[in-house]
């Protein structure tokens, strides 16, 4: 069933962008050979204040052996994201066009915001930026719930070349502590809470302990701009303003419902009395193409989050072409991804892709299930969506709830589906086609990473034929290959590392502050290409399908995180000896953690050292990290050199005691032993 292929509708594809395999070829074929004409001739439908010359167009080495890792693309260019996003849409007519349709936890909490009123709330805030002394290159952190002022704060950054730093607003103190030290970040912006479902999260409180936990480490943020949110939706005319925006609070107060929110007078600011007096006008700052738009934290392998740097010229384009082709926008649709931005999906897929193209979307701060678990396909259904992104683990868990959610709304907008985060299986894939879609829509199942910017293997629309499942073929200007161990490239049907040969503008440049580490994680295990830490399989038709991780990372629910980074959490609990990290499947979240830990001697392991172990993780990383499965592990499976073998931990994991070769352990009877151990619930 996985082989079939399904055509896309001759309806989407007469009208779409690209509407056939042979004008993808063609195209695909262009952006190879000729990538200075191909993405030339696309950065002429954005301004630049000065232009880049053909021979300075683009150039890199991906080649440790011919030394530095270097990428850029349009040198000599300059312009300004905000600029080609606002003014020059407001310049085209679009001034009075919806930008976004905000939607909150609970549907009676909404409002949308127009492009022009869009370019004047940023430019405010761009005001308020300098006047607490924020300049271009300084690093701005952003934790905030997916509220209107989120990409204010992020298109203010760009305004006047401030780089930011959007840590996603379910991390614990820690982990924001570890993001502001690491970037250095001169000020903070948050809300005082949010609701979550039926669940408060006070976010101030959060910001407040990590600010703290940033001054112990030898820095200090300047100044923490604080959006009243949950002021706002207890007044009387909850958030149907047109503006969305704070009705005044108390100093130091939110509403009745949330405890006192607490308060330093000499560092943190109310954004509403800031933006009351701020001029609606800010001049843009020109950045030079390779400038630094934003940073953005992902797990590394070490433990040690990776600040992934992207700059200006190369990321605007290509998130505006990946855009335009994978979800085959055209005026008049309406886009919802239900990406969270914190996350690169929603930097670029709901902030700087769609807004490049002019294009209106719904910004969810909800859940799939609240109050009901039919609210996705409300909201489908009140904004007349077009084109819908979400997550496989967001697809099959609404699946659970049967296919009544999903009848009893009128679905017809619907044109394109996408699929990010993780591989989807077939059978989400077919629901998501069959009953979602109508058997209509064509599925985007995109791949791509942090590191990327944007699509790198994916569908388009009208012209690629689709296999539940697979990411299919690469976008324009990527050129994957499938290596071997030793670093040869596999030809036709085959398995291996998932690698790039040659860079796409939207790609990172480097890891912030660390070019070294971005160099030895990306380039060292295959001179001459990109390594993605991924596998992935060529069938016989030449589609690729990604096969997840080959490294120490665990990808839950769409979440990467690394296997060492859980693991130290773990052993820092005082009776615990030590700790080891695998994933297992899920039906819903793709993966979970399954936890081997090895207690210290004399100490029991018993529920109280799981539940304490479980609670340690949420706050050191977050919930989304917790733990499924915590196992005791009288020992752990060790080669001789004390390597712990997580091949034989994974099959334990499983309950599949087909665990292949054993001879180089230290100790081949603790294999039995684990399995003898192994909780009879999972």
């Amino acid at each position: 069933m996985a082989d079939r292929i399904y055509l896309p509708n001759p309806e989407l594809a007469k009208l779409a962008h690209c509407k056939s395999m042979e004008q993808y070829k063609h195209m695909h074929e262009r952006s190879i050979n000729h990538p200075a004409q191909f993405w030339g001739e696309i950065a002429k439908e954005f301004y630049w204040e000065t232009h880049s010359s053909e021979d300075k167009f683009f150039s890199y080495n991906f080649d440790l052996n011919a030394g530095d890792i270097y990428i850029k693309w349009m040198e000599g260019a300059s312009t300004n994201l905000s600029f080609n996003l606002l003014d020059k849409n407001v310049k085209n007519g679009k001034g009075d066009q919806i930008a976004f349709y905000w939607e909150g936890n609970d549907p009676d909490d909404y409002s949308r915001i127009t492009y022009r009123k869009l370019l004047q709330e940023v430019c405010r805030f761009a005001n308020v930026l300098k006047s607490k002394g924020v300049q271009k290159g300084d690093r701005v952190a952003i934790y905030m719930p997916m509220i209107m002022e989120l990409p204010i704060a992020m298109l203010a950054c760009t305004r006047i070349g401030a780089v930011h730093s959007v840590v996603f607003a379910g991390y614990s103190a820690d982990s924001l502590a570890e993001r502001m030290s690491d970037s250095k970040a001169k000020l903070l912006i948050t809300a005082d809470g949010v609701w979550r479902g039926e669940k408060l999260l006070l976010l101030k409180s959060i910001c407040d302990e990590a600010l703290e936990k940033v001054k112990s480490h030898g820095h200090e943020v300047e100044c923490c701009v604080v959006v009243s949110h949950l002021r706002r939706l207890s007044s009387p005319q909850g958030n149907n303003s047109s503006a969305g925006h704070a009705n005044g609070a108390a100093n130091g107060n939110s509403n009745g419902d949330a405890a006192q929110i607490p308060w330093d007078d000499d560092r943190d600011v109310w954004w509403h009395d800031e933006m009351e007096d701020a001029e609606p006008s800010c001049y843009p700052v020109w950045m030079a193409a390779e400038d630094p738009l934003f940073v953005l934290y992902t797990s590394g392998s070490t433990g040690k989050p990776k600040g992934v740097l992207h700059t200006t010229a190369g990321y605007l384009i290509y998130a505006a072409t990946t855009f335009k082709y994978v979800f085959d926008y055209h005026p008049g649709d309406v886009y919802w991804c239900t990406a969270d931005i914190g996350w690169i999906t929603g930097h670029t897929y709901v902030v700087y892709g769609p807004l490049a193209n002019g294009a209106t979307s719904v910004l969810f701060e909800g859940t799939p299930f609240h109050p009901a678990n039919d609210r996705y396909w409300s909201v489908v259904d009140k904004y007349r969506v077009t084109q819908f992104y979400t997550a496989p683990t967001a697809i099959r868990s609404l699946m659970k709830f049967g296919d009544e959610n999903v009848k009893k709304h009128d679905l017809t907008s619907l044109r394109v589906l996408g699929s990010v985060g993780e591989p989807i299986n077939s059978e989400a894939w077919l629901w998501f086609y069959n009953l979602v879609g109508h058997g209509k829509c064509s599925i985007a199942d995109t791949f791509w990473q942090t590191e990327t910017g944007g699509h790198v293997i994916t569908p388009l629309p009208g012209a690629t034929p689709m296999k539940p499942g697979s990411a299919t073929f690469p976008f324009f200007g990527v050129q994957p290959e499938l290596l071997d161990e030793d670093g040869h490239v596999i030809e036709g049907e085959g398995e291996g590392y998932l690698v790039f040969r040659r860079p796409w503008p939207g790609m990172m440049r480097t890891l912030y502050g660390n070019h070294e580490r971005f160099q030895t994680t990306y380039f060292d295990r295959f001179h001459g290409f990109y390594c993605t830490g991924d596998g992935a399989r060529r069938d016989k038709d030449g589609y690729l399908w990604v096969t997840g991780r080959i490294d120490d990372m665990l990808n839950v629910s769409g979440h990467l995180m690394s296997t060492a980074e859980v693991e130290s959490v773990l052993a820092e609990h005082s009776s615990v000896a030590e700790a080891a990290v695998v994933s297992k499947p899920h039906p819903v979240k793709g993966q979970c953690l399954y936890c081997f830990v090895t207690p210290n001697e004399g100490k029991p392991f018993d529920k109280k050292l799981q539940d304490e172990l479980k609670k340690k993780v949420r706050e050191r990383i977050g919930p989304f990290a917790q733990p499924d499965v915590i196992q005791h592990a009288p020992g752990l499976p060790k080669t001789r050199s004390g390597k712990i073998m997580r091949r034989v931990l994974r099959k334990i994991a499983t309950g599949d005691r087909n665990v292949g070769d054993t001879s180089t352990l230290a100790d081949e009877a603790v294999v039995e032993l684990l399995f003898s151990l192994r909780p009879q619930q999972v």
